[in-house]
């Protein structure tokens, strides 16, 4: 029998549902059954079979490569964000989620099925699209911090020995802290992935100083050398510690030929006078040459007369660069990058690696030995003070998910001291305690 179509799934499902308000009530199993597969069938309409199954792949092989980066870092496991996680265990379930408002007010009869498809489907698209982004950022992440613990580093940040793939709640003190920091023999680097974030605040002055957190740019990878626990910098210009390395992930193969509305690093309140004196100084040999746009549209841009910047994805890169002015800046590109394109990235200063597929991890061992050159010692040891604010932000992030605040609390303590002290007794010592009152 061929298959229905998606109206007469519709058809058939709205005569076995009725509206009570606003719940939807079914009368019986099948009509739960054709709730499911009309949102498959969007589903494969929005995105196709194969961009499911090539999610899938893409899924494992990233926790593949976590698995080993965890094993030779010494790292206890990772942790993604909660959209992540959801993707990740199931992407098609994932992505029918998205549907679920959708589909549901098709079967009430608020909309029809070319509104529902228009809608849903780009619902759909823009989850996948964004998960596979995040997938392939972690991927390189995870390959890079393999490669550092196949030289001997260790996790030494967070002290629960957990690779942190997600930054949601940890500005809330007012700090932007790392995802990971490593320990190799000739010092430490530190890790800040999709930062910086908006930090927390309490009152007007408080937002005022932060407001430029939530308006820069944001690239995707940090890179610190030595042990960097906080890049907020609220009163600076950009409003972080200034990076040492950038490091750029593009997973599309098209990339380079899309374009975007620049709006975040201008936005209000920022008046257009504070905005030209900022980044208009110079126009003629600076912003508009670096965009690839014409000087007219930055002045009106800036003037407020234009409400966004339509820019040139790799020209994009550049203007991280100037921004953010790095001592090295990589680009890891999954399709290989158009001569022209390369030319003009590289003569910027943007060192290139192209054509890395998911998985291929020795594509990336370069980025890594350059990084580990880069490894500095901590400035001095940490106060009490500090391993005592870590130990308490990590026992307020395990109140927040449900954990054991407590627990948490001592055994950050614990771990804390037992790596900074330099005696080896004492370390043995600590460690000791703290495995007895894990079994306790």
């Amino acid at each position: 029998m061929a298959e229905e179509g998606l109206g007469e799934l519709v058809a058939r499902l709205r005569g076995l549902v009725r509206a009570d308000g606003i719940h939807l009530v079914f009368s019986s199993r099948e009509a739960e059954e054709l709730f499911e597969r009309i949102r498959d069938r969007i589903v494969d309409l929005a995105v196709g079979r194969g961009e499911v199954e090539r999610a899938r792949a893409w899924a494992e092989v990233l926790v593949v490569e976590l698995r080993r980066a965890s094993r030779l870092l010494g790292a206890r496991g990772w942790s993604y964000s909660r959209e992540l996680r959801s993707f990740l265990g199931d992407p098609r379930a994932h992505l029918r989620k998205k549907l679920f408002n959708y589909v549901f007010d098709l079967a009430r009869g608020r909309i029809g099925e070319e509104e529902v498809i228009r809608r849903g489907s780009a619902a759909v698209r823009t989850s996948l699209r964004t998960n596979l982004r995040s997938i392939y950022q972690d991927w390189v992440l995870a390959a890079i911090l393999g490669h550092l613990g196949s030289m001997g580093g260790r996790l030494i940040y967070p002290e629960t020995g957990v690779i942190l793939l997600e930054r949601s709640g940890r500005q809330r003190s007012g700090s932007i802290p790392p995802n990971a920091i490593v320990r190799l023999s000739r010092g430490e680097l530190s890790f800040f992935l999709e930062a910086p974030r908006p930090i927390g605040w309490e009152d007007t002055g408080d937002l005022a100083r932060s407001w430029r957190l939530y308006t820069v740019l944001r690239p995707d990878m940090l890179v610190y050398p030595g042990r960097v626990l906080d890049i907020a910098a609220p009163d600076r210009d950009p409003p972080i510690i200034r990076p040492h390395t950038i490091i750029e992930c593009k997973e599309l193969p098209d990339w380079y030929e899309r374009a975007r509305d620049l709006r975040g690093p201008f936005a209000k309140p920022m008046r257009a006078t504070e905005w030209r004196e900022r980044w208009l100084r110079g126009l003629e040999e600076g912003l508009a040459d670096i965009l690839g746009v014409e000087r007219r549209r930055v002045e009106d841009f800036a003037e407020g007369r234009a409400r966004s910047l339509r820019v040139r994805e790799h020209r994009l890169l550049l203007l991280y660069k100037e921004t953010f002015k790095p001592e090295r800046f990589y680009l890891v590109s999954r399709a290989p990058v158009p001569r022209e394109v390369r030319a003009d990235l590289e003569s910027n200063g943007i060192i290139v690696y192209d054509d890395v597929e998911i998985g291929d991890r020795d594509a990336l061992r370069g980025i890594a030995e350059d990084l580990a050159e880069e490894a500095a010692p901590p400035e001095g040891p940490p106060s009490l003070e500090s391993i005592v604010r870590r130990a308490l932000e990590e026992a307020e992030e395990a109140a927040s998910s449900g954990g054991d605040p407590l627990r948490i609390l001592g055994e950050a303590l614990l771990k804390g001291l037992a790596l900074e002290l330099g005696d080896p007794t004492a370390r043995r010592l600590l460690a000791r305690l703290a495995r007895e009152a894990l079994q306790a």
